[in-house]
């Protein structure tokens, strides 16, 4: 009994090295399609042999060897429901960017109330969903902001070095974004081209992007009521 029990041990280990020796070469294979990208996470799925790989934020599949890539939504035909799109949103919920690697001395902070809750925001002046987003936080009460300016978009860099320029950081994010006033401020030093590198490594890949106290993130312009939702929930934790 205990003979056959060791075999049994030693086959259970080999397959196991066998599979995790594939994948690593699966790995590989992939990885030379997409160089200078990282590959986030492989797994195999349950449905037709294919691999699951996410790679840039977003979920490709392909085969065992790496032949073929596939690029779109695979549905249940019983439920008609998107498992791609439930797959993303588990990655969404469970992507977390720690506060304490946020480069929060270059935000602009501003508080409300008692200032107890805390959220960045990765955010363009000329996103049309970010100024959506400012009005709605101007409906938030007892909270801390800190804005970080993410100039991507077309002549953002000159109205973002404008509002860093200014003699009220504040003053004259909340008149562009809310009251549509140009901010006055002339060149200076600024340090836009860090807060871009902080996003590029933080793979905020779009504006805006919220983080909340527990890590958790939010790609989008999300109404008072979720932000409020999320900021006591984050609290909890």
């Amino acid at each position: 009994m205990r003979l056959h029990q060791f075999f049994m041990f030693l086959l259970l280990g080999f397959i196991f090295n066998y599979a995790f020796a594939d994948e690593t070469q699966l790995r590989k294979m992939i990885q030379a399609h997409f160089p200078g990208s990282e590959i986030e996470s492989l797994r195999k799925t349950p449905y037709m042999s294919l691999y699951e790989v996410v790679i840039g934020g977003e979920i490709i599949y392909t085969d065992e060897k790496a032949e073929y890539f596939f690029v779109g939504h695979i549905v249940d035909t019983k439920t008609r429901v998107s498992l791609t799109s439930e797959r993303m949103q588990e990655l969404r919920d469970a992507r977390r960017i720690a506060m304490d690697t946020l480069p929060l001395e270059l935000g602009i902070k501003a508080v409300k109330g008692n200032g107890k809750r805390t959220l960045v925001v990765y955010s363009d002046p000329h996103c049309p969903y970010c100024k959506k987003l400012e009005a709605e936080l101007a409906k938030v009460n007892d909270i801390t902001i800190y804005t970080l300016l993410y100039p991507i978009l077309k002549n953002s860099m000159q109205t973002a070095t404008a509002i860093w320029c200014s003699a009220d950081r504040l003053k004259a994010w909340d008149d562009f974004m809310l009251r549509g006033i140009a901010p006055t401020g002339k060149d200076c030093e600024t340090p836009l081209n860090t807060l871009l590198q902080s996003g590029q490594k933080n793979k905020v890949n779009g504006t805006p992007t919220l983080i909340f106290a527990d890590g958790s993130v939010v790609s989008g312009m999300i109404p008072a009521e979720e932000i409020e939702k999320r900021l006591n929930d984050a609290g909890k934790k």
